[in-house]
């Protein structure tokens, strides 16, 4: 008998019945990891769904830019607001980088435009121009007010190859502060003051003609100028309402304004990282709180007398909590 005539029709039967079960116990098993991995996915995406969520944002119901009421009622009006401080809640990496900073700059900022007269709502103006930040916009407009070089020279700032005080915030502030009053003087507006320093009094003056209103929020303007306000309008509103829109610090997490002392300087400096390294601190650490200095000497041919900062001793390194 030969080894074909071993199988009978019945052992045939039995190892097709056996291979069929394989087959549906293999199929069954990839349907329950399958049917598994859907489950794991929707507790994923329902978990998420309740741990983010966008939300439209709360408009204040009456609000004021330097005493100046906003026209809520207008659509237009609102509608601008609702998109600066929607822009705002969900940039959230930015706007609570403005809320950490607000402890380090406004103490500084708000007693000057006190003194100068000018409202305090100035004080948010920066952060739309510079987030306070000594930056270069592409325009060349410089430091915390984002000065030109022309103009930061009208507004007796000085700037050369080593001094440029658009980057010292004392300065640059009592600067702005003269045009804001010029402007405030030629608009009778706070709100049209803040407008002029966007763009300029003369374009913005011409659009007004042009237009025959006198009110910004009546005036068809560029882009830019069209946010400008409101974007300083939403900063102030997340800044009085953090919490409303979702910020949430720590006393700790702010950023502290750095105790100095001051040193006159009037005559030349050889190294400014010698000169560092007399008051117990280097180079770098000078640069950051005197960044108006713009080079690492300084010839002082006039005999000018120059204030510098130099942070208290025991204030360099610690923790400021």
């Amino acid at each position: 008998m030969t080894c074909r005539e071993n199988y009978s029709p019945m052992k045939k039967r039995s190892i097709f019945y056996l291979l069929a079960v394989v087959v549906i116990l293999i199929i069954s098993q990839v349907f329950i990891l399958s049917s598994s991995t859907d489950n794991e996915e929707n507790n994923y995406l329902n978990d998420f769904k309740e741990d983010y969520a966008v939300y439209a944002v709360d408009l204040p119901e009456e609000m004021n830019f330097a005493g100046e009421n906003v026209p809520l009622k207008q659509f237009d009006v609102k509608e601008s607001l609702d998109r600066e401080i929607l822009v705002n809640t969900y940039f959230q990496s930015q706007t609570l980088l403005f809320l950490k900073k607000y402890t380090r700059y406004i103490p500084v900022v708000e007693p000057i435009l006190i003194e100068e007269g000018i409202p305090i709502d100035f004080k948010y103006l920066p952060f739309v121009e510079s987030g306070y930040s000594n930056v270069t916009s592409p325009a060349n407009a410089v430091g915390y007010w984002q000065f030109l070089n022309g103009t930061a020279r009208e507004y007796n700032l000085e700037v050369n190859s080593e001094i440029d005080e658009r980057y010292h915030l004392e300065k640059s502030t009592r600067a702005a502060c003269q045009f804001l009053k010029e402007s405030y003087e030629k608009y009778g507006s706070w709100t049209l003051a803040a407008a002029s320093y966007n763009m300029g009094r003369s374009r913005l003056s011409s659009e007004l003609g042009r237009q025959k209103v006198d009110s910004y929020y009546n005036v068809l303007l560029n882009e830019e100028t069209a946010r400008y306000v409101y974007r300083i309008l939403a900063i102030k509103q997340i800044t009085e309402n953090p919490e409303l829109y979702g910020f949430h610090y720590r006393v700790k997490d702010l950023y502290k304004r750095i105790p100095t002392k001051k040193v006159q300087v009037d005559t030349a400096v050889v190294h400014f990282a010698d000169f560092a390294a007399d008051y117990g601190i280097n180079y770098k650490e000078l640069k950051l709180y005197n960044p108006w200095l713009r080079n690492h000497f300084l010839t002082n041919k006039s005999g000018k007398t120059y204030t510098i900062e130099i942070p208290l001793e025991g204030y360099r390194k610690i923790d400021l909590e």
